[in-house]
């Protein structure tokens, strides 16, 4: 395994931007920040004015994960059913495709959690798309986002982001 995203107050660190169901008209709110070694992703998800779902993004200078086999995160949250995503140069109406897979914490607990790619799935916008397939040579942005249907208040903390290698 390799760790392609360690995490510190640097400013060569990139940024990692908020993006949530406000640009709909909802009410979650969600950040990120680089505390101590770490990504905190944090905020509280609403369900009000179809609502329901809270991201976190850094973009990436084209990146090519095409000699990898997965994703492997070292993360603890509060219980909760996050997502992690991926987007390349595939686009579908014109907006960018998020290939996503999901991953559950356990609260307070320090766990890794393995995402193979082959596990990735194509969405616009929330809904599900039938491809193209995720271009691996290709990657151009990473996310976390929490969209389980609960509202409340969440958290995750990311340690490392690594890539996994293997036989594919």
């Amino acid at each position: 395994m390799t760790h392609f995203r360690r995490f510190d107050s640097s400013t060569d660190e990139p940024l990692w931007f908020p993006q949530h169901d406000g640009v709909m008209g909802g009410l979650s709110t969600g950040q990120a920040q680089i505390i101590d070694g770490t990504l905190q992703f944090s905020g509280e998800i609403s369900l009000e004015r179809n609502g329901g779902f809270a991201q976190v993004y850094s973009l990436l200078e084209e990146t090519d994960f095409s000699d990898h086999t997965g994703i492997r995160l070292r993360i603890k949250g509060d219980g909760r059913v996050y997502q992690f995503r991926l987007a390349s140069d595939a686009r579908y109406r014109g907006a960018q495709i998020a290939y996503w897979s999901e991953f559950p914490t356990e609260a307070g607990q320090w766990t890794e959690v393995s995402l193979p790619f082959d596990s990735f799935a194509p969405s616009y916008r929330g809904r599900a798309l039938q491809g193209p397939p995720l271009k691996l040579s290709a990657i151009q942005r990473i996310a976390f986002l929490l969209s389980d249907g609960k509202p409340g208040a969440f958290w995750l903390t990311v340690d490392w982001i690594g890539l996994e290698s293997g036989p594919k």
